[in-house]
C-alpha cells in the first residue's frame, strides 16, 4: 500500500480537489468522478459526498493509496 502525507493549506480541503493535489486524478472533474464510483473511503468508511470537507487527521483511500491529511503546518 503507498501512503501519501498531504499538509492542508488552510481548515480543509474538498475531496475531489485532494484527489487532483495528489496526482490521483487530472481535474476535479475526473475527482467527482471517482467519489460518485464509490471508490473512496474517508476514515474507512465509503464517500459519496464529492465534495466532502476533508480536515485534518482524516485518512483518505483509493485503491492501494492511502492519503493522510496533515494540519497546515503555518497554523
Amino acid at each position: 500500500m503507498q501512503t501519501i502525507d498531504f499538509e492542508l493549506e488552510g481548515d480543509y480541503v474538498e475531496l475531489n480537489m485532494l484527489l487532483k493535489l495528489v496526482g490521483l486524478c487530472d481535474s476535479g472533474g475526473a475527482g467527482k468522478a471517482i467519489v460518485a464510483s464509490g471508490a473512496v473511503r474517508v476514515d474507512g468508511a465509503m464517500e459519496l459526498r464529492k465534495t466532502c470537507k476533508i480536515h485534518a487527521g482524516q485518512v483518505v483511500g483509493l485503491d492501494d493509496v492511502e492519503i493522510h491529511v496533515l494540519a497546515d503546518p503555518r497554523a
